[in-house]
């Protein structure tokens, strides 16, 4: 179990329209990627994430597939893929795709078939698809809403109605029937044909609803229990995928996108499911010690139980970047504070350079969840603005000169460049490149357990507001200033390895993480 090659990786997001534009349409693509593979080995990581680049009406950034087993030639060809692949693996980097199989397009050909065939068709039985409520059929038939706003139903306008838990444009698959089950194991098998070393299953608790199809009750709210998400019969398909992973050689990675606390993604890691499992409560934990006290301890509970690690997740494209988040300095104590921790992080390009949340013109976004909402959630693209790679005029190096991105990038965003901040010792490029050769060298491999020192969480007879442990008993101690003061740090050790902030006279910062001998 311990050589498992992702139990400690690091892993870099790489939301592809948004990496670097290799054809010059303001697009980024797997040229592109490709091309800028050198960068994320040398910031120090283990793999690379590739969010969809299959055929899709881009209705969500292309998580609203066509063909899960093709490549939309905006993002270039199969052999691209196949090229990018073999580059990563002779830099040593690992490489994970994206699978969305909760859902297709709207114009995917079994939902057109569906929309063509009419009530009780068998082409419907592939999607959740049930009569409306009212006289005519002309009310949802459930109360269940849609993450991304709005009902989670959409009628056929024969009396009969849809499922789609996102946008109208992604109806939901029926993973009970035989043809969806097939079909969904024929694109991982087709994946891992391909060499890739891993795949996330996106919206992996949706996979499942309740077959009865039951109203919310009263007073429900978003992250309570539901019936169409993390039931118990969605184990038994990561159970049957888990085998198919296993078959492969090179310890193929399942990774479950997860949104919940420990007692809903642990089910994930039992030993005949998954690898990983995405912790996503830490991204809106404040900076609070003893909220990260006890969350941390719940969270290697649950996991540890079944073997695992937990899976940090430091930012992502679908929430806020880390720097609006945490704030600048609270971004970068909390990457030492995770990648002190036993288990694997994901980072998300951009956040290495302290990039902030763009605020976009609303005729800027594009995200499906600004729409849906009447515009009262302005989405996820202030998070997905292209990355700045040289400073000067736009695009940045993101795109050749006078080529415009996909998304407008600000002015001044050149002062987040990676050869900008390439020079500079004190960005946060340079600390996140530091700590990711520390961590190979202090931290990778220790116990899992964690022995907290006094005055984490306020306990013991330290200053509140710190969290302090090491793991194992010739380790390293990590102490994390989360409070609102500074406090002595050589109480904990003698020597500074690392700091997310400049430390003075013996005293570490507010919002501030050390890495000590």
């Amino acid at each position: 179990m311990t050589g498992l090659w992702w139990r400690e990786a690091v892993t870099y997001e790489i939301y592809l329209r948004s990496y670097a534009d290799g054809t010059g349409d303001g697009l980024g693509d797997l040229p592109g990627a490709r091309s800028r593979l050198e960068y994320p080995r040398d910031l120090g990581v283990d793999a690379v994430w590739l969010t969809p680049f299959y055929p899709s009406p881009d209705h969500d950034a292309g998580y609203d597939v066509l063909d899960h087993r093709a490549v939309d030639s905006r993002f270039g060809t199969l052999a691209d893929v196949h090229g990018l692949l073999a580059e990563a693996h002779a830099l040593g980097l690992r490489v994970v795709v994206d699978l969305v199989l909760n859902h297709v397009s709207a114009g995917h050909p079994w939902f057109r078939a569906a929309r063509a065939a009419g009530p009780g068709s068998a082409e419907r039985h592939r999607f959740h698809v049930r009569p409306g409520r009212g006289p005519a059929g002309e009310r949802p038939p459930t109360n269940w809403p849609s993450i991304f706003g709005g009902p989670a139903w959409s009628p056929f306008g024969d009396g009969e109605w849809y499922l789609h838990l996102f946008d109208a444009q992604q109806p939901d698959l029926r993973h009970d029937h035989p043809e969806v089950a097939a079909d969904a194991e024929a694109t991982l098998r087709f994946w891992l044909d391909r060499g890739v070393d891993g795949v996330r299953f996106d919206a992996a608790g949706s996979l499942v609803k309740d077959a009865e199809y039951p109203d919310l009750p009263a007073g429900w709210r978003s992250g309570d229990p539901a019936p169409y998400s993390d039931r118990d019969g969605v184990h038994a398909i990561y159970r049957r995928w888990a085998r198919v992973l296993a078959r492969y050689p090179g310890d193929r990675l399942g990774v479950a996108e997860t949104w919940g606390g420990p007692e809903v993604l642990g089910p994930y890691l039992r030993p005949d499911e998954l690898g990983q499992a995405f912790a996503m409560d830490p991204l809106f934990w404040p900076l609070d010690a003893a909220t990260w006290r006890v969350g941390v301890d719940a969270l290697l509970a649950a996991t540890l139980r079944h073997g695992r690690l937990p899976t940090w997740v430091h930012g992502s494209h679908d929430v806020r970047r880390a720097a609006s988040r945490w704030g600048a300095g609270g971004s970068r104590a909390v990457l030492l504070l995770m990648l002190a921790l036993p288990g694997s992080v994901y980072l998300y390009a951009g956040d290495e350079l302290g990039l902030p949340e763009v605020e976009l013109p609303d005729d800027a976004i594009r995200d499906p969840v600004f729409r849906r909402s009447g515009g009262a959630d302005r989405g996820r693209d202030g998070a997905r603005v292209p990355l700045p790679w040289t400073d000067g005029p736009p695009p940045y190096g993101f795109a050749p000169p006078r080529v415009e991105p996909w998304l407008p990038q600000p002015d001044g965003w050149g002062g987040y460049a990676v050869d900008r901040q390439a020079a500079d010792p004190a960005s946060t490029l340079a600390l996140t490149r530091a700590a990711l050769r520390l961590r190979t060298a202090e931290w990778r491999g220790r116990p899992a357990e964690l022995c907290w020192l006094a005055g984490s969480d306020g306990g013991g007879h330290g200053p509140d507001g710190v969290l302090a442990f090491r793991r194992g008993p010739d380790g390293p101690v990590c102490l994390a200033n989360l409070g609102d003061r500074p406090v002595p740090w050589r109480r904990y050790g003698d020597r500074v390895l690392l700091a997310s902030a400049p430390l003075s006279d013996g005293w570490l910062p507010p919002r501030c993480t050390a890495w000590l001998r």
